[in-house]
């Protein structure tokens, strides 16, 4: 019969995508026992067919711009699928989005590394809606540059609450954040930033001016930077004021993006929108980096997950999949793709949860908070770098089945390139590498020492390619891609190497280290068990 389906896998639905990750689970074993659990129902619930099917509507039906209502008034108002609003609310439920911040001593020491855990499951369903998340959490470390504005407005983001009425701040059971600093005529040069901001008195400022790129367009608040008299500052800008009335916002469009299509990216322009300054005036950069340095961590967690979800799809396509009268995973040179595949997916979790362990641990230990400082752009660079080529390869795992939009593999790919690009592209990330090296040059030597430590004799000679690139890096402004490349697989195979990947952090050690020419996945040899490599960090569901 023509309607008869063989030779199809089944839907990779409803298993546990946190019990079917041994790498996770060892990276959590000193997490509580609450928190295990929890993790283990957050696993359980992203492979059910309804959370899928919330993936799939919020990025089908996407968010719509209504600049006036039927009466012609200006509402600025961006309508979303109510499957976007139950993500957001089971995420904010979660506490992805201030629980690094909230008082209390459960995971004391842990926060950053517990709340990856529940990001990484959570980025394996759906992204697009994490965008809001990861700038209402990233937002309050910069709000602490200002003590008075961060008691009025954590104890409001901090509720676990998700309120998505058109209200003033005041009125509302949680609050979500958002940043504007991209204009069109800088980019990532926001010191070209020509937005006004003139004193109103008593502490307030009014800002006039366009931002090119702000996501999240109904956020409560915006962190914006703007030309003040004494340079260009950091504001905290509400969106609506506490009369109810709008506060200057006009979106002029959404941007018709690759990915992310769940998430609304705006243009604005800001119509003597009310702000506060945060932080030391002139000083708005140093201000908001504070912001941006987390989320950089957490385009680092969600770029690994994207790999991780992408991959297990490709394993759980190959299981079942027939050619030529043998299953895909069974034949050789598919099994090396797979192996070689899943070993950078283990090291990109890997050191995105190591930078997580840092953040951590960056207040009590010297060799932490160097790591925390130096290698943030390093691991942003490499991790979101890898994810689109990987899964690109996932796709092509599947053939003509991946590339269609029903399979979750078309989503992934499309929403890949969007951390390499949010938060400082590959250059800024590598200018960055070299900055630190030219001003704490320091805190590279406490790094090294650690991956020295961590690698043991199975990285001998690493220490000192890492060192002759960082003395031609530092007079070669055009080698900056090499050093961070270099020191992101270093790090890498030294986190494996610290957890006892035994076999697995030996293959990448080899691979990545090694000096082999490769351009593509499959360039495993003999020597490497690669079917123990997919089975150990993609056990076969039972």
């Amino acid at each position: 019969m023509t309607d008869d389906v063989i030779n199809q896998p089944p839907p990779l639905t409803g298993g546990n995508a946190w019990r079917g990750d041994p790498l996770l689970i060892q990276l959590a074993e000193r997490f509580s026992d609450p928190v295990r659990k929890d993790l283990d129902g957050l696993g359980r619930f992203v492979m059910t067919q309804e959370a899928q099917e919330l993936a799939r509507l919020a990025n089908t039906d996407t968010p719509k711009l209504r600049t006036h209502d039927r009466q012609g008034r200006r509402i600025d108002f961006v309508e979303f699928h109510p499957a976007y609003h139950a993500l957001m609310r089971r995420s904010v439920a979660n506490g992805l989005h201030s629980s690094v911040w909230e008082n209390g001593d459960a995971e004391i020491g842990r926060r950053h590394q517990v709340r990856a855990a529940r990001f990484y499951l959570t980025a394996e369903l759906e992204t697009g809606h994490l965008c809001p998340i990861t700038m209402t959490s990233a937002s309050l470390a910069a709000l602490m540059a200002s003590p008075k504005l961060f008691r009025e407005w954590a104890p409001r983001v901090t509720t676990r609450k998700y309120d998505q009425t058109q209200k003033p701040p005041v009125q509302k059971t949680g609050l979500t954040l958002g940043m504007g600093m991209t204009e069109k005529q800088g980019g990532t040069d926001v010191r070209a930033n020509i937005t006004k901001a003139e004193r109103a008195g008593n502490g307030f400022y009014r800002l006039t001016g366009h931002k090119w790129f702000m996501s999240a367009p109904m956020s409560d608040a915006f962190l914006a930077l703007a030309q003040a008299p004494e340079g260009l500052s950091c504001f905290l800008v509400p969106r609506i004021l506490g009369d109810g009335s709008g506060n200057g916002f006009r979106f002029q469009r959404l941007k018709d993006k690759l990915g992310n299509r769940s998430n609304a990216s705006s243009e604005v322009e800001f119509v003597n929108a009310i702000g506060e300054m945060v932080g030391e005036p002139g000083a708005g950069i140093k201000t908001i980096m504070d912001m941006v340095t987390l989320t950089r961590l957490d385009c680092a967690v969600a770029s690994s997950a994207i790999m991780r979800a992408g991959l297990a799809e490709a394993v759980h396509h190959s299981r079942y999949r027939q050619v030529f009268g043998t299953n895909l995973i069974d034949q050789p040179l598919m099994q090396r793709v797979l192996a070689d595949m899943a070993l950078d997916v283990a090291a990109a979790t890997a050191l995105s949860f190591r930078l997580a362990r840092s953040f951590d641990e960056a207040a009590s230990d010297r060799g932490e908070a160097a790591f925390a400082r130096a290698m943030t752009p390093v691991v942003k660079y490499w991790v979101c770098k890898i994810a689109p080529g990987l899964l690109y390869e996932a796709m092509e795992c599947l053939g003509g089945n991946g590339y269609v939009e029903e399979a979750p593999l078309a989503r992934y790919y499309r929403e890949a390139p969007v951390n390499a690009i949010w938060e400082g592209s590959g250059n800024v990330m590598a200018l960055d590498v070299l900055r630190v090296l030219g001003r704490a040059p320091g805190l590279f030597e406490e790094v090294l020492a650690g991956i020295d430590r961590d690698l043991g004799t199975g990285g001998r000679g690493t220490i000192g390619v890492l060192k002759a690139a960082m003395q031609v890096a530092s007079t070669d402004e055009g080698s900056a891609r090499l050093l961070t490349e270099q020191l992101a697989l270093s790090a890498a195979a030294a986190e494996l190497r610290r957890l006892g990947a035994g076999r697995i952090a030996d293959a990448f050690v080899e691979t990545r280290l090694g000096g082999q020419w490769r351009t593509t996945y499959g360039m495993l040899d003999s020597r490497h068990d690669a079917r123990m490599i997919i089975d150990t960090l993609y056990p076969p569901l039972t």
